[in-house]
């Protein structure tokens, strides 16, 4: 058993290790933790020589004025114009990020940040970095995601007419409208979050839709979402933006992002919309004094079938982002707790025997009448709506199965 004594010798703490033979050693000197970082500031940065080092200066600036403790992370995406040698020089961690994009560099400054909350903002100058302590103090009063609206405080030059007028509010009005939210500035380049969420957004785009992709994922997660105004400055330097490049990009995203807005909806309108026109076909129903026949039929028998592939595919669509991408959907699980791959297998089964039943009518009547002439049209094109529905339904539902197989970690 050994017996512990302290020392002090020169002022240096040692202490004796007792036993057989007496040891003295210095006592180690503890290691303390590094302070814990409160915010990191990160900046995007592609061919900003003009303004880099000004933003950086500004971040560091109301850090310190504010004693806010932080750091400034800028993000070179392959600059050509020495700007990440000047961010360096002005005291910024550098990271490199060479795969190109506004989402691929703030992906890369996520994973270089310390900081307890992040703040994003561009590095042309657009933004008032002042603005920080606000975003700050939204986060600390429970806020996990912060949204900067420019719409009202544009200044002149700041932002093209188009985009001010037509493209923004039509892109922000549209994401509210599929998602549910309620930001005025779903695109504003000035935002916060808190570091913890981002397992929680597991965000992947690489470009301007980046933008688009955090609030959608924020919003499908029910974080709390908090906006308020901010102004909008001229930027120094080119402009790297591709209006009608990047808006497709972001209204892709949404689309994709949202099976029921892009394939259930639609699908189920195409399909209900095509079982109507049949049905006033086979009813002899006039319309203004008009009759339909069988060319309206063909066009209600492709709407139904290529609206129930869309449904389909919809269903397939919800079904992957529960099981592969972690998203909720009380509906779908609703769904699947009620009817399993035998409810679909005995629908499709039943319309496609349903359809082949008709087909034989048809076949019999033929033989009837000695091979000749035969005039079943209608009853045809309702046998083969009805068969190649069917064999629709029947595949969807092995695939949705398929797809309801649990991935084992």
């Amino acid at each position: 058993m050994r017996a512990w004594a302290g020392v002090v010798i020169a002022g240096q703490s040692w202490y004796v290790v007792g036993g057989e033979k007496n040891v003295l050693r210095p006592t180690p000197t503890p290691v303390l933790a590094a302070p814990a970082l409160r915010v990191s500031v990160v900046i995007p940065c592609l061919n900003e020589a003009e303004n880099i080092q000004q933003c950086i200066r500004l971040a560091q600036g109301v850090l310190y004025e504010n004693g806010i403790s932080g750091e400034v992370i800028v993000v070179d995406n392959g600059s050509e114009d020495g700007s990440p040698e000047l961010a360096q020089a002005a005291g910024a961690t550098v990271v490199h990020e060479p795969h190109r994009g506004y989402g691929s560099a703030y992906l890369a400054g996520f994973d270089a940040a310390r900081g307890a909350y992040i703040v994003m903002i561009d590095a042309d100058l657009t933004y008032d970095f002042a603005e920080i302590p606000r975003f700050v103090k939204e986060l600390d009063a429970g806020a996990q995601l912060v949204m900067g609206n420019r719409m009202k405080g544009i200044q002149p030059g700041a932002m093209p007419w188009m985009n001010r007028h037509i493209g923004n509010p039509l892109l922000s009005g549209f994401l509210n409208l599929i998602y549910r939210t309620n930001v005025g500035d779903a695109h504003c380049g000035m935002r916060a979050l808190r570091r913890d969420v981002l397992p929680v957004l597991d965000l992947c785009s690489t470009g301007m839709e980046f933008a688009s992709e955090m609030v959608i994922r924020a919003s499908k997660a029910n974080l709390e979402i908090r906006e308020f105004p901010i102004a909008l400055h001229p930027r120094g330097g080119k402009s790297k933006l591709s209006p009608f490049r990047d808006a497709w990009r972001h209204l892709r995203l949404m689309l994709v992002y949202s099976p029921n807005f892009l394939f259930v909806l639609p699908g189920a309108l195409m399909a209900l919309l095509g079982a109507l026109i049949m049905i006033t076909v086979f009813a002899h129903v006039s319309l203004f004094g008009h009759s339909f026949f069988i060319h309206t039929l063909v066009a209600g028998s492709m709407l139904v079938v290529v609206g129930t592939q869309v449904v389909g595919l919809g269903l397939c669509g919800r079904t992957y982002g529960v099981y592969h991408l972690g998203e909720r959907d009380r509906w779908l699980e609703r769904l699947q707790g009620r009817f399993r791959l035998e409810h679909g297998l005995l629908l499709g089964g039943v319309l496609t025997l349903a359809g082949l039943a008709m087909g034989g009518v048809i076949v019999g009547r033929w033989l009837a009448r000695g091979l000749g002439s035969l005039s079943e049209e209608r009853l045809a094109v309702l046998a083969a709506t009805a068969i190649i529905t069917g064999v629709q339904v029947v595949f969807t539902s092995f695939l949705l199965s398929i797809l309801g197989l649990r991935r084992r970690d």
